[in-house]
């Protein structure tokens, strides 16, 4: 069986946005994209972060009242609740080295770099589907 690459499971379409950019901006992104999280890149398009929703959620869990939570949304920006320096991998990546990737540092997504700009992901939904559909044995 040949090797399977990230490459071949990868989500070319990444779902990004700006650090700058209001918490309710990527609140919003993320519900109509139907992701669980965001490449965050700088305002000269490099990856320097991720925001999912269980960084929105615990941000908001953290808060200590109803006022601090509606400013957090209503001020906040995306750089308030990322997660800096996000993993990443190269498209030509062995998927198997990538999943355990994902296990040992307990995320659900690596993003995929050529050249320091981000051309896709890899989630573990990615590597599920490759092992259901035999591409992975």
């Amino acid at each position: 069986m040949r090797r399977v690459k990230v490459a071949d499971v990868m989500t070319a379409d990444v779902v990004t946005i700006r650090s700058d950019l209001p918490l309710s901006d990527a609140v919003a992104r993320l519900a109509d994209s139907h992701v669980s999280g965001l490449a965050v890149l700088d305002g000269t398009g490099r990856l320097i972060g991720v925001v999912t929703t269980n960084d929105v959620l615990g941000a908001e869990a953290e808060a200590d009242d109803d006022q601090a939570r509606s400013r957090l949304l209503s001020k906040g920006v995306v750089a308030d609740v990322m997660t800096p320096r996000p993993l990443t991998v190269s498209p030509e990546t062995d998927l198997r080295e990538a999943a355990l990737q994902m296990d040992y540092a307990d995320v659900h997504r690596l993003f995929v770099e050529v050249d320091g700009k981000v051309v896709g992901v890899v989630s573990r939904s990615d590597v599920n589907r490759a092992y259901a559909s035999g591409k992975l044995a």
